[in-house]
């Protein structure tokens, strides 16, 4: 989800396949272009692989966002040095603190469990909302980085805090220009 917001926000053109992730086999494309782990999501860029969702959002920043800002757009990364440190922070917050947690709910068992994620939970999110403050994104006032890592997260959080709890998801973007 991550991969498709970002190059849609930035005005990519690319072509979209969709991997099959309730199974245990991969496809071969996958096994060909991630060898290591064997997941999705990836993005071939002239025939080479980039793997990882915030792997694939700075080189997306990185090879598309300034010519986004030519036209009058932002990048997705911060200009500034400190801001950008600060966005990655608060991504790999997102991907190894709040993730796991969110993973240790859903698979809870028993209520004391299920409360104890649910709680370190709410204490994460309040931390990562912290450092949103009075923003509308968490770059200022433009859509950014930090906002589409924190989107795919959002769309499970309030079910997983509300006692909604899902399953995860079955499918993955795999995208390729």
């Amino acid at each position: 989800m991550r991969v498709l917001i970002a190059l849609r926000e930035l005005g990519v053109s690319f072509e979209y396949i969709e991997e099959d992730l309730r199974g245990r086999e991969r496809s071969d494309l996958v096994l060909r272009m991630n060898p290591v782990h064997r997941m999705v999501p990836i993005l071939i860029h002239r025939g080479r692989p980039i793997c990882n969702s915030i792997n694939i959002l700075e080189y997306i920043d990185e090879v598309w966002g300034h010519l986004h800002a030519e036209a009058g757009g932002t990048q997705l990364l911060p200009a500034d040095p400190l801001e950008r440190a600060s966005a990655r922070f608060w991504a790999d917050f997102v991907d190894h603190k709040v993730f796991n947690t969110e993973m240790m709910l859903f698979k809870s068992n028993g209520d004391d469990q299920k409360e104890a994620a649910k709680g370190e939970l709410i204490r994460q999110l309040r931390q990562l909302e912290g450092a949103l403050g009075d923003k509308n994104f968490f770059s200022g006032n433009e859509f950014g980085f930090l906002d589409i890592v924190v989107i795919p997260l959002s769309m499970s959080q309030a079910d997983a805090v509300g006692e909604a709890v899902q399953g995860e998801g079955e499918r993955q973007e795999y995208s390729s220009r």
